[in-house]
C-alpha cells in the first residue's frame, strides 16, 4: 500500500485558513479530510465546483430554487448560504415560502398513487395524476414561479426522496411543458450533494424508463441513452 503524503501541522493550519478566507465559513469536515485524506478533499472540491458553481443549463434563479426545495426536503439546515445565493438570484420571500408549501406538497403524489393502485376496485374513477395536477395548479394560481421550475425543483425533491411516482409525473410534465432535458438533468444531479449518488441513478433509472416505455419522446441526443439497455451488474434486480 502506498501511503499518502500528510500535511505538516503548519501547512494544514495554512491550509484551513485559505479555505475559510476563500468561502467565508469552515465546516467540520474540512478539517479531517484536509489532515487525513488531503487526495479526498481535493477532489471533494473538484466535484463540489462542478457539481455546484458551473454555470450550465439552469440559470441562477432556477438553481437555487431548486436547490432551496431540495435542502427544504431533506432537512438540509447547513446550507443556508444557498438561501443567499436565492435571493442573490432575485428570489423573495414569498418564493421561498412557495417551496416549503410545495415540499410539503409532493408528497401527495405518493399518497394519490397508493390509492389509485392498492385501492383500484375500490376508487376505479381514482387518477391519481389528474388530481395530483389539481392540487398543484391550485398551489401555484397567482405564484411568480414558472410551472417548469416547479416541475424541476419537485422532481429534484422526489428523487432526493426516492419518491419514484411523483418523480415520474413531474418527469411527464416536464416534456409535456418542453422543459429541455438538459435542465432536467441539471436538477436531478443536485441532488447528488446532499444525499448521494446512488438517488441520482435510482432517478435516472426512473427516467429512462419512461422514455425506454415511449411515454414521453427524448431528443436525438437523449433518444441514444433511451435505447441503450439498463447495464447494471445485476439486472434481476433492476438497477
Amino acid at each position: 500500500m502506498t501511503a499518502i503524503a500528510l500535511p505538516t501541522p503548519d501547512d494544514l493550519r495554512a491550509r484551513l485558513e485559505a479555505l475559510r478566507r476563500s468561502r467565508g465559513f469552515l465546516l467540520p469536515h474540512h478539517g479531517a479530510m484536509a489532515a487525513a485524506l488531503p487526495d479526498l478533499h481535493e477532489a471533494y472540491f473538484t466535484m463540489y465546483r462542478a457539481l455546484t458553481q458551473t454555470p450550465r443549463h439552469l440559470d441562477d434563479f432556477e438553481r437555487e430554487f431548486v436547490w432551496l426545495a431540495i435542502l427544504i426536503a431533506v432537512e438540509e439546515a447547513i446550507g443556508t448560504h444557498h438561501l443567499d445565493l436565492f435571493f442573490k438570484a432575485g428570489g423573495t420571500q414569498r418564493q421561498a415560502a412557495l417551496a416549503g408549501r410545495l415540499v410539503g406538497y409532493a408528497a401527495a403524489a405518493h399518497s394519490l398513487h397508493f390509492m389509485a393502485t392498492r385501492w383500484r376496485h375500490h376508487l376505479p374513477g381514482l387518477d391519481a395524476a389528474a388530481e395530483y395536477r389539481a392540487g398543484l395548479d391550485a398551489l401555484c394560481a397567482g405564484q411568480d414561479v414558472s410551472r417548469a421550475t416547479i416541475d424541476l425543483a419537485l422532481a429534484a425533491v422526489d428523487a432526493a426522496l426516492r419518491r419514484e411516482s411523483g418523480l415520474a409525473m413531474h418527469i411527464r410534465a416536464a416534456y409535456a411543458t418542453g422543459v429541455p432535458e438538459t435542465k432536467l438533468a441539471e436538477a436531478l444531479s443536485l441532488i447528488i450533494w446532499p444525499v448521494g449518488v446512488n438517488h441520482f441513478l435510482d432517478a435516472c433509472a426512473v427516467w429512462h424508463d419512461i422514455m425506454a416505455a415511449g411515454e414521453v419522446v427524448p431528443s436525438d441526443l437523449f433518444r441514444v441513452w433511451a435505447d441503450t439497455p439498463r447495464q447494471g451488474g445485476f439486472d434481476d434486480a433492476g438497477r
